[in-house]
């Protein structure tokens, strides 16, 4: 009988399939999640400043006032045109069934009287742009704006950031365009601190690709719960992207011969040689490049005695350690 038709005893393991996986480096810079240059609706002399710089605030909260005495005679005297014009329509109204105005006359007074109501808002929305509010929570930061100074709507009067959360841009070659994707994890470490990485999520993907630098934009959002970070500040980005799935095989069952690396994969009881190129190592397995069918069996202990056809029996790898200690037991 040739050693062919005898069943070589081998221990084999299932091939498994995971994607490829790169480890991608970057330098972020971070923002606020909502960061506006506040300036006034209107041009008017500041009468009071109600912030201090790095100062938390609450929405709604005024930082700057602006002398109101004429909106607030603007309003007072739209006010007086309502009641006037009220009163007008009513004396019209009574006096309607005696014939002595007209219907286009009390018509004529209606609108005069929705018109001074839209005058008396508008004198409100006026003297209420007086006053520069915040828009949202946040931290204000340093004005150069005193009681006294005349400002006008293009003028800069701080800014106010909401930090709670920061958006982290970094830039990532343009090869990895297609495997990243929004909500893929990050870990994002401070240069400056030496607190633990933190955990974000990627928010935003760029829609180019820039021509220069081949790269293309993201960006994630990280917490920060300690308000220890600041808007500005530079971070190192780590993550981790999957690529295409390939078959993952010990690297002890990697043969090498003339022609490349290959494997032992067993069909029918049979081994059979498939060669294999090496994609990424892992901790004792290989990521391979190979024609393998998902479920297939490749030899992982006795690939010395393997040749084409070689008829093999598996073998209980728990069995052979119980085996091997149990020799080694007996005195």
């Amino acid at each position: 009988r040739s050693a062919n038709s005898r069943p070589t005893p081998v221990i084999l393991e299932p091939v498994v399939f995971e994607a490829e996986r790169t480890r991608i480096e970057a330098v972020g810079t971070a923002r606020a999640i909502r960061s506006v240059t506040l300036h006034a609706a209107v041009a008017g002399e500041v009468t009071a400043v109600h912030f201090k710089a790095n100062q938390a605030v609450s929405p709604g909260k005024v930082l700057v006032e602006l002398d109101r005495r004429d909106a607030e005679l603007a309003r007072a005297l739209a006010k007086v045109q309502v009641e006037d014009a009220k009163r007008l329509l009513n004396r019209y109204e009574r006096t309607a069934g005696h014939g002595a105005f007209t219907l286009n006359t009390i018509d004529s007074a209606r609108t005069t009287l929705e018109a001074a109501r839209i005058e008396e808002q508008r004198a409100v929305v006026a003297l209420e742009d007086r006053s520069i509010k915040a828009p949202f929570a946040g931290f204000v930061g340093i004005t150069e704006i005193e009681p006294g100074n005349r400002i006008e709507p293009d003028t800069a009067i701080t800014t106010l950031d909401d930090r709670s959360k920061l958006l982290v841009s970094f830039e990532i070659p343009e090869l990895f365009f297609e495997q990243l994707t929004v909500g893929d994890p990050v870990s994002i470490a401070s240069w400056t601190t030496r607190d633990m990485p933190i955990e974000g999520r990627i928010v935003d993907i760029g829609a180019r690709i820039d021509p220069v630098s081949r790269t293309f934009l993201a960006r994630a959002q990280i917490p920060n719960p300690n308000d220890r970070l600041r808007p500005g500040m530079s971070f190192r980005v780590s993550l981790v992207l999957a690529g295409p799935v390939y078959p993952v095989v010990p690297e002890v069952a990697v043969q090498w011969g003339g022609d490349g690396a290959y494997i032992w994969a067993v069909h029918d009881a049979k081994a059979r040689r498939v060669g294999v190129a090496i994609v990424q190592r892992r901790a004792g397995r290989v990521l391979v490049d190979a024609k393998l069918e998902d479920g297939i069996s490749i030899v992982v202990e006795g690939v010395q005695r393997m040749r084409e056809g070689q008829l093999v029996t598996p073998l209980d790898p728990q069995a052979e350690d119980d085996a091997f200690l149990a020799r080694r037991r007996t005195p």
